[in-house]
């Protein structure tokens, strides 16, 4: 797939406020600091379309791009540490749960994991909520740069080992890193072949 257009739509503090959900959606997750923006601007070739920042939790909106005038990418609020109080924290989790559970139009959440480490509980719990809840997602393995091939292929198999304790068939993989633009075909042509497949079995949004 080629990005031939991507336009920031808006920014929402709660799901009503959201576009209308007419169009296929693809939201990016991950815990604070785990290279969302990057991720997001390497994949639509569009330098600072998301805003990156060194402090972590910057994002505290859900913000909707338009791209290819016929689908929507969603940067959500990451979880985890985020430098803001309790009662906003609780708020940002209340903001992403309803958002996850009721946007109809959303097709499949990229949950992103930084590959340097070992598997963490706070994205193996968010991990296992997705199931509990039937939400279609895929996993995305961020900074594979930053980190030795023999360290990231044995955090990999960690990874897929403990899911295996809760999955009997282990979600879809990516494996990236925004600074040497790895993964990025791979993951466009997901939401391509996705968008295909919407559009041969005439599932349509909106109506």
């Amino acid at each position: 797939m080629n990005i031939l257009s991507a336009e920031f739509i808006k920014s929402s503090k709660f799901l009503k406020d959201c576009p209308e959900g007419n169009k296929p959606e693809y939201a990016f997750i991950g815990r604070s600091n785990v290279g969302k923006s990057s991720l997001i601007n390497m994949i639509t070739n569009k330098k600072g379309l998301a805003k990156t920042s060194s402090t972590p939790g910057k994002t505290q909106l859900i913000n909707h791009f338009l791209i290819n005038d016929s689908w929507y990418l969603t940067d959500l609020p990451g979880y985890g540490y985020a430098k803001t109080s309790k009662t906003n924290r609780a708020s940002f989790s209340k903001m992403i749960e309803k958002y996850i559970l009721e946007r109809k139009n959303l097709v499949t959440l990229f949950v992103l994991i930084d590959a340097r480490h070992l598997p963490m509980q706070i994205d193996l719990n968010f991990i296992n909520w997705l199931g509990e809840n039937g939400i279609p997602f895929t996993l995305v393995f961020t900074k594979i740069d930053k980190i030795a091939q023999a360290e990231f292929s044995f955090n990999f198999k960690k990874y897929s080992q403990e899911l295996r304790k809760t999955w009997d068939e282990l979600p879809e993989m990516f494996k990236t890193s925004s600074e040497k633009k790895i993964g990025k075909e791979e993951i466009l042509s997901f939401i391509e072949d996705t968008n295909k497949y919407l559009a041969r079995t005439k599932i349509h949004f909106g109506e």
